[in-house]
């Protein structure tokens, strides 16, 4: 199943994330679902302003498979 959403976090809203302090990230795709799942796979993604992006999750049976940036 593939999830679509769009992040928009500055590096200091990011902070607890980067640190270990919160594990999970919860987003709201563009169909409404809310989806959870370890901060670590949009680590690669933090530039010195924040995470900023559309993002597109892909999962198998509940499992995380990938996570890409689209724009």
């Amino acid at each position: 199943m593939k999830y679509y959403f769009s992040i928009n976090m500055t590096s200091e809203e990011f902070l607890p994330y980067y640190q270990g302090q919160i594990h999970s990230l919860i987003v709201t795709s563009t169909q409404g679902q809310r989806i959870q799942f370890p901060a670590m796979h949009i680590r690669k993604y933090l530039t010195r302003s924040g995470v900023r992006g559309y993002f597109c999750m892909e999962t198998q049976n509940n499992k995380f498979l990938s996570l890409t940036k689209l724009r």
